[in-house]
Order: C-alpha cells, then sequence, then structure tokens
C-alpha cells in the first residue's frame, strides 16, 4: 500500500494525536523526562494501515494499544523531527495543527537541550496542558513541585 502525503495528512487530522509525555525519572538532570510522541490508534483489523504509515515516515513502532486496538508510536527524536518537517510541509486541515504547532515547538526546544533544565520542563508542562487530554492533574503537580525545587 502507497500512501500520498494528502492521504496521511487527513488520515493524522482524524486519527493522529500529537502527545507530550512527561513522567519522573530519577536519573535525569531535572527528575523528570519528556518523551513526546506522535501516535495512531486503529482496530487490530486496520493495523495493515499503521505498517503503511510506519512505511510512509521509516519510523516508528506498532504494538498493542488495549484490547482489540493497535497503535503506531514515534518517540525517537530524530524521527519526531522528520514527521515535524512532513507536517510542516503538508499542513493539517483541521484544529489538532494548533496542537501541532506546540508540540514541533517541543521537538525544537528538545533539540536545543531544553529538556534538560528545570525551566525549559516547566515551559514544556505548561505546553503540555494546553494540548494533552487527561493528565492535567499530574501536570500541574510536575510543574508545582519543580518551581519549589
Amino acid at each position: 500500500m502507497e500512501l500520498s502525503p494528502d492521504w496521511v495528512v487527513g488520515f493524522t487530522d482524524g486519527e493522529g494525536c500529537f502527545y507530550i509525555g512527561i513522567y519522573r525519572h530519577p536519573e535525569m538532570s531535572v527528575g523528570y523526562q519528556v518523551l513526546p510522541e506522535f501516535r495512531i490508534v486503529q482496530h487490530k483489523r486496520d493495523v495493515q494501515l499503521l505498517h503503511a504509515i510506519k512505511r510512509f515516515f521509516k519510523c516508528g513502532v506498532i504494538r498493542v494499544n488495549r484490547d482489540d486496538r493497535m497503535e503506531l508510536r514515534i518517540r525517537k527524536l530524530e524521527c519526531l523531527r522528520m514527521v515535524v518537517d512532513f507536517f510542516q510541509k503538508h499542513p493539517l486541515k483541521t484544529k489538532k495543527n494548533v496542537d501541532f504547532r506546540k508540540f514541533a515547538k517541543v521537538i525544537r526546544w528538545m533539540g536545543k537541550g531544553k529538556h534538560l533544565n528545570t525551566d525549559g520542563v516547566i515551559e514544556i508542562a505548561k505546553i503540555a496542558l494546553e494540548t494533552n487530554t487527561g493528565n492535567h492533574v499530574e501536570i500541574e503537580k510536575i510543574i508545582t513541585e519543580l518551581k519549589s525545587g
């Protein structure tokens, strides 16, 4: 299955997710690890689409998400840079483009090492609050903890 850039944009608009994870990691200089990821989840019957998108980006891992769902997950920074470059050249059409632009900013910051200091992780966490659905309480706790030193 060969995919066109327009198809990938449309599919990502409907099914993709740009997620900024922040996790406690005592071995990191700040005590937290920033793990951005690009994900697409599909029912296992459509796993061939995930394989086609993985081939398109030449990156990622396909694994069980939960129950009968599979996901393509791209986490490697160099691969995320390629994903960002692609969507900058081929913009998303929905509100997801707003989240993507914030995600792209985090990827650029990580390229400069901003995720390796407290102020940078706080700034990244604030962006995560604006883009991620779900774990706002946990991210707010992380910001409070980092601000208090």
